[in-house]
């Protein structure tokens, strides 16, 4: 019964990871309590990813309150959030853990 379950398992798990694969990229570096870049300009109607870098020697937390977004990072650690598909406008994302210096802005037009 086991076998049964694990290939269907294994298989949704491997399209989900090439489905993720292929959407548009964008990196944002988080360093010394900024993030670079500190705007991103996207596609409005497109769904996207986000790859966050932690390079600095703390950790952060990658939040956006408006796209419902977080993700916290340790040092030199890396990891990605999916946005869904924006309506022209701007949306805001910072590092929770740094808020006055780190602070970025997503533009989908």
């Amino acid at each position: 019964m086991k076998h049964r379950l694990i290939r269907p398992l294994l298989l949704a798990a491997l399209y989900a990871g090439a489905a993720h694969a292929d959407l548009p990229t964008y990196t944002v570096v988080a360093k010394d309590g900024r993030l670079q870049p500190a705007t991103l300009a996207v596609p409005a109607g497109v769904r996207f990813k986000i790859v966050i870098k932690n390079e600095g020697r703390e950790p952060i937390e990658f939040e956006s309150l408006q796209l419902r977004k977080e993700k916290v990072l340790a040092p030199g650690a890396r990891s990605f959030v999916v946005i869904a598909p924006l309506k022209p406008g701007e949306y805001d994302f910072f590092d929770e853990f740094h808020p006055d210096t780190s602070k970025g802005r997503i533009v989908a037009q």
